[in-house]
């Protein structure tokens, strides 16, 4: 009979409690996936967050620093020294409320034609269009935005002059365009932006099941009560994003007026005019259109419209 074989004695590595070669301590332990996620996500975006943190934030705060300065009424040069007069001249002198106003006034209705047009136009080619047709459709709605912005402009101003074409499709009917003016600025605008308000729009509507909409026709609800009950709420985001663009774009233009606005003045030409001249008083008008936007985004971020973006 075989005796059985000696067990070695335990060694210093096999002693109750100590570490094992196998498994490192934890303080050596190398970095895990989600860490070397983290530090390969920072390395991508740490240039980029850099840029913008220098070159557009960095020069929008010395831009409204510098609305705290002055100019020489001689010389036309910077002084450096810190009031409050060009915010008090801004708050207290009628044109630049009027200016204001009117450029607000402008920017909600370019949103809110956008926003009547994009519905219906986004939701056919997402809910009626045939899926061959959708693709073709969602190009021509792209295919302006190939085009430069000067060549959209000049067209429409083209088209909206005495001999335009506007006026003489209006003619048999006794009727003329609009002209130059503020009304020109508006159909413009929207027309440049509306792209920026069908695309959010149309994602939104992609994503209904259309079993929703079935279910809606088979309960009894007819086409406006599936609009108002079904489509608006799935929608509301996206119009909201959408008017995110189309708000702020036209907050800031100021080459459509120049091009089709006759005698208008919006904010933004007041403050090209004003950069030659008084670049602390242009810096001040500039805090008009930045607080506006703010105070939008603000709002519409509660609807979850960012989200859209």
């Amino acid at each position: 009979m075989r005796a059985p074989a000696a067990r070695p004695a335990p060694g210093p590595s096999s002693a109750p409690g100590a570490p094992s070669d196998a498994h490192p301590a934890p303080g050596a332990a190398a970095p895990g996936p989600r860490a070397a996620a983290r530090l390969r996500l920072a390395a991508l975006l740490g240039p980029p967050l850099l840029w913008l943190t220098l070159a557009y934030l960095g020069s929008l705060g010395v831009l409204l620093i510098s609305a705290f300065w002055t100019t020489d009424s001689f010389t036309s040069d910077v002084v450096r020294t810190w009031n409050t007069d060009n915010f008090h001249e801004l708050l207290t002198t009628p044109v630049y409320r009027t200016v204001a106003l009117r450029t607000l006034s402008i920017a909600v209705a370019v949103t809110l034609i956008d926003a009547l047009l994009a519905l219906p136009m986004a939701f056919f080619m997402a809910c009626v269009a045939g899926r061959r047709w959708r693709r073709p459709l969602l190009v021509a709605v792209l295919t302006p935005l190939w085009a430069g912005y000067l060549v959209k402009a000049y067209a429409w101003r083209v088209m909206l002059g005495q001999d335009g074409v506007v006026n003489a499709a209006l003619a048999p009917l006794g009727l003329h365009g609009p002209g130059y003016g503020t009304t020109a600025v508006v159909i413009v605008l929207a027309y440049l932006w509306l792209p920026y308000m069908i695309l959010p729009v149309y994602a939104a509507l992609e994503r209904i099941p259309e079993r929703a909409l079935e279910a809606s026709a088979d309960l009894g609800a007819g086409p406006w009560r599936t609009l108002r009950s079904v489509v608006l709420p799935a929608v509301r985001p996206a119009l909201l994003a959408g008017s995110v663009f189309t708000f702020s774009l036209s907050l800031g233009d100021y080459i459509t007026v120049q091009i089709v606005g006759g005698k208008t003045q919006l904010i933004g030409n007041v403050i090209a005019a004003q950069v030659t001249l008084d670049l602390p008083m242009a810096a001040a008008l500039s805090a008009v259109p930045v607080v506006l936007i703010v105070c939008y985004l603000a709002a519409v971020r509660r609807a979850g419209a960012l989200d859209s973006l």
